[in-house]
């Protein structure tokens, strides 16, 4: 039977007062977008309306508190922030029945009180943040969305009839708003999509002019460029592997990108690949991730890949595994084919036993264990930067190497680390490893 996947949460806004607050708005609905909700134009197709209120002048406060009982009458479940936050007391003794109410930038409580007022249901199949659990983007790293929808029509997805067409943004409006995250505080962009490598194709890869001088392609190349000049750590996601991604290597060797590459392979068996109508000469590219690693030899490759898909025979599966032994991805994950409603690939037919679909998820992911326990293993007794995601009471850290994007890949994890603090980036020795982890000390300490 088919999976039905569940309609993700609506939220409605209403944005008063100055554009500050009209900025602070569109942060939370980036944001919550982001974490698989989908926005609302009118009181009645909300889960939850958000109040942004401005108190700086008592008519404000009033408009304000006119807009929140609106809200409530309307709707009923209506969360409060922005600038008359801080009077909590008085917009509580007027209106109980408000679910939350937030001060002014706290983005944080804000995106907390929708996810407990509304939780979104993420899903592996349309979500671009991780299932595992993305909850909230800390300061210190921030997703920068750079298109929506996609021209693919992989018979496994239907993000192209629940999006739509490849829908890219203005390059300047990217760097802007990169701009203004790094000044916020972020150290690390992490550029999503669902195809990050057709960006700018829809807008024919015409070029904008800047603020500071000269234009900017709409081009992924053009724009890793740009970024790499904002932020200190860029890393790009969903990068499908058109012959123009060469193009962005020399950028990692010259330390503009960070080394990383997320490209969802899916499969490696070309019998696959065709029925999952995805064009793939697998030989070709083992070619070119040797070619990558000749330029950029620490680059780190992370993909995801389907088992189970129907039709697979044993002997495709097998050819994966050996796909991946001579490719020595650097992050791997997996996940078993489920059919959803409203994908192609539902009508194709032998499709494989779940039995066997578990047997065969455990060998990919026993293999990609061992090929990642070595690949970590050889990185022992060297120095990399790391960015610094919690520190303890007991002088321990966690953070990340450039080779681990939040939430999906591995960790390091540092001792005698008392004088760092979260969103430092710091050079560390490291002395251990296992399958999915580092082990280190920072330089110095």
């Amino acid at each position: 039977m088919a999976t039905k996947l569940p309609s993700p949460p609506r939220v409605g806004m209403v944005s008063l007062g100055c554009p500050k607050n009209l900025v602070d708005s569109e942060r939370i609905l980036t944001q919550l977008r982001a974490d698989g909700y989908q926005m609302s134009p009118d009181y009645a197709g909300a889960d939850v309306v958000l109040v942004n209120t401005c108190g700086f002048l008592d008519s404000a406060k009033e408009e304000s508190l006119e807009a929140i009982g609106e809200a409530i009458a309307e709707n009923g479940r209506v969360i409060v922030t922005g600038c008359m936050g801080k009077e909590a007391e008085t917009i509580r003794a007027r209106f109980p029945q408000v679910l939350a109410v937030t001060g002014a930038h706290q983005y944080e409580q804000v995106v907390e009180a929708v996810h407990a007022a509304a939780p979104a249901s993420l899903s592996p199949y349309i979500d671009l943040i991780p299932d595992a659990g993305l909850k909230l983007t800390p300061r210190h790293y921030s997703y920068l969305k750079i298109s929506e929808g996609c021209n693919h029509r992989c018979s496994f997805c239907i993000i192209p009839s629940l999006r739509g067409d490849l829908v890219s943004r203005r390059p300047d409006a990217i760097l802007r708003e990169a701009e203004k995250l790094v000044a916020a505080g972020t150290k690390e962009l992490l550029v999503i999509s669902q195809d990050t490598s057709a960006y700018g194709l829809d807008l024919r890869h015409a070029s904008w002019p800047l603020k500071s001088g000269g234009e900017v392609r709409a081009h992924m190349t053009d724009l890793a460029r740009e970024l790499g000049r904002i932020a200190p750590w860029v890393r790009l996601h969903y990068v499908y592997p058109y012959p123009h991604v060469d193009n962005v290597i020399p950028l990692m060797a010259e330390g503009l990108v960070l080394p990383y590459l997320d490209i969802p392979f899916q499969h490696a068996a070309p019998s696959v690949l065709k029925r999952m109508k995805r064009p793939g000469n697998d030989a070709k590219v083992l070619s070119r991730i040797h070619a990558w690693r000749d330029i950029c030899p620490d680059i780190a490759i992370r993909s995801t890949f389907v088992v189970g898909f129907p039709g697979e025979t044993e002997a495709d599966f097998q050819y994966l595994l050996d796909w991946l032994d001579e490719a020595q991805l650097d992050r791997v994950g997996a996940f078993r084919f489920e059919p959803v409603e409203g994908a192609a690939a539902n009508l194709l037919p032998d499709h494989v036993p779940e039995e066997l679909k578990e047997e065969r998820y455990q060998r990919i992911m026993a293999k990609t264990a061992a090929i990642s326990a070595a690949k970590l293993a050889a990185k022992i007794g060297r120095t990399f930067d790391v960015i610094i995601d919690a520190v303890d009471d007991e002088g321990g850290a966690t953070g990340r190497s450039y080779a681990d994007a939040p939430e999906i890949d591995g960790e390091v994890f540092l001792r005698d680390a008392g004088h760092v603090t979260v969103g430092d980036i710091v050079p560390v020795a490291i002395e251990d490893a296992d399958e999915h982890d580092l082990y280190g000390v920072p330089v110095g300490a």
